[in-house]
C-alpha cells in the first residue's frame, strides 16, 4: 500500500519534470524563432543604405571645410617639399598642415609648377623665418614660446630671464651703440636670454624677429600668427634705436597701408620714447636721408627738425595739463 503511493508520487513528479522541460525547450525554440523572424525582416541592403544616408546627413550638417577634412582624414596627407631661400634649403610638410594657411591652400589646390612631385619654391623667403612659420602651423606657437607665469599672473617668453617691471610693456629702448649692436641688448635692469633679432640676408641687416614673422604671416594670410607675433614683440626688451628704426622701415615696406596694428605699434613706441629718439643720432641720420637724392644734401633735415618740434610741443602740452591738474595726497 505504502509502496504504491510512493511510486505514484514519484511517477507524478517525474511527469511534471518532463512537462516543465518540454515547455522550457519549446520556449527557447519560440524565442529563437522570434529572433530569427525579427532578423529576417531587416534587409542587409536596406541597413547599409540607411547607414549611408545617416552618414550623408551628418556630413551635410558640417561646414564644407570640415566635411572635406573629415573625408581626407581617412587617408594619410601627402608630403609637400618646399625649397626656401636663394640657396634652396629644403623643407617637408604635410599638405593638410600647409593648407591651414590661405596662401598655401590656394597654391596647392591650384596649378603650381611641379604638381606631380608636389614641390613649392619660395626663393624670396628667409629659411629661418619660414621655419618659425612652419613650427606655428604644427604646434600653434614658435620659439620662443609664449608662457603664462602663474606666480606673477603675467605672460613671458620661453627661456627669458626674470625681469623687473611689467613684462607687458613695449620694448625698452637704448641709444648706446655698445648695447645690442643690432641685437637684443642685455642690461642689469632688463636681462634677456632670448635672441630678439634675425639676420636677413636679403638686406644684410638684423631686424626684430617678430616683425619679420608678422610680415611673413601677412603674405600667407595667417591672422592668428600676426596677433601672436605682435604680442611677443611687446615682451621684448633692451632693443637699440637702430634695430627699432630698421624694423619699422621693414614693417612699412612689407605691410599694406591698411595695416593698423604693427605700424601703429611702432608709432606709439616712438612717441612714448620720444626723448630717446630725439637725442638719437641714428634717428637723425635716417630722417635726413629722406629727400636728399631728389633735393640734395641737407633737405632731409626738415623731417628731423619737424619731429623734434612736435615732440617738444607734445611735452609742453603734457606739462601744462599736469600743472592745471590738482595733485592729490
Amino acid at each position: 500500500m505504502f509502496k504504491r503511493s510512493f511510486r505514484s508520487r514519484d511517477a507524478g513528479a517525474s511527469q511534471r519534470e518532463v512537462a516543465a522541460s518540454g515547455m522550457d525547450s519549446q520556449h527557447r525554440v519560440d524565442k529563437s524563432a522570434r529572433l530569427m523572424k525579427k532578423g529576417s525582416t531587416r534587409d542587409p541592403q536596406k541597413v547599409s543604405k540607411l547607414q549611408r544616408s545617416l552618414g550623408g546627413e551628418e556630413t551635410s550638417r558640417m561646414p564644407p571645410g570640415q566635411a572635406r577634412n573629415s573625408d581626407k582624414s581617412l587617408a594619410p596627407s601627402p608630403i609637400v617639399t618646399l625649397t626656401v631661400g636663394h640657396e634652396g634649403r629644403l623643407f617637408a610638410a604635410h599638405e593638410d598642415v600647409l593648407c591651414q594657411a590661405p596662401f598655401f591652400e590656394k597654391v596647392l589646390h591650384g596649378n603650381y609648377l611641379d604638381a606631380q612631385n608636389k614641390r613649392i619654391a619660395l626663393p624670396d623667403e628667409e629659411p629661418e623665418v619660414f621655419s618659425a612659420v612652419l613650427e606655428y602651423l604644427y604646434k600653434g606657437d614658435y620659439y620662443p614660446r609664449l608662457l603664462h607665469n602663474k606666480h606673477r599672473n603675467s605672460w613671458e617668453l620661453e627661456d627669458s630671464l626674470p625681469r623687473r617691471g611689467n613684462p607687458q610693456t613695449s620694448p625698452t629702448i637704448y641709444d648706446s651703440p655698445n648695447i645690442g649692436g643690432g641685437r637684443a641688448g642685455q642690461t642689469p635692469q632688463t636681462p634677456s636670454a632670448v635672441e630678439a633679432t634675425v639676420y636677413l640676408s636679403s638686406i644684410g641687416q638684423h631686424l626684430l624677429r617678430d616683425t619679420v614673422i608678422y610680415c611673413a604671416a601677412e603674405r600667407y594670410g595667417m591672422e592668428e600668427l600676426k596677433r601672436l607675433a605682435l604680442r611677443k614683440q611687446g615682451l621684448q626688451s633692451g632693443i637699440d634705436v637702430g634695430t627699432i628704426l630698421r624694423s619699422a622701415q621693414y614693417c612699412y615696406a612689407h605691410t599694406p597701408d591698411s595695416d593698423s596694428r604693427l605700424r601703429a605699434h611702432y608709432l606709439a613706441l616712438i612717441i612714448r620714447c620720444r626723448k630717446t629718439f630725439k637725442r638719437s643720432g641714428t634717428m637723425q641720420a635716417e630722417m635726413e636721408k629722406c629727400g636728399s637724392d631728389v633735393y640734395g644734401d641737407g633737405s632731409g633735415k626738415l623731417f628731423f627738425d619737424l619731429f623734434v618740434a612736435m615732440c617738444n610741443h607734445l611735452d609742453d602740452v603734457i606739462d601744462a595739463s599736469n600743472a592745471r591738474t590738482p595733485k592729490t595726497i
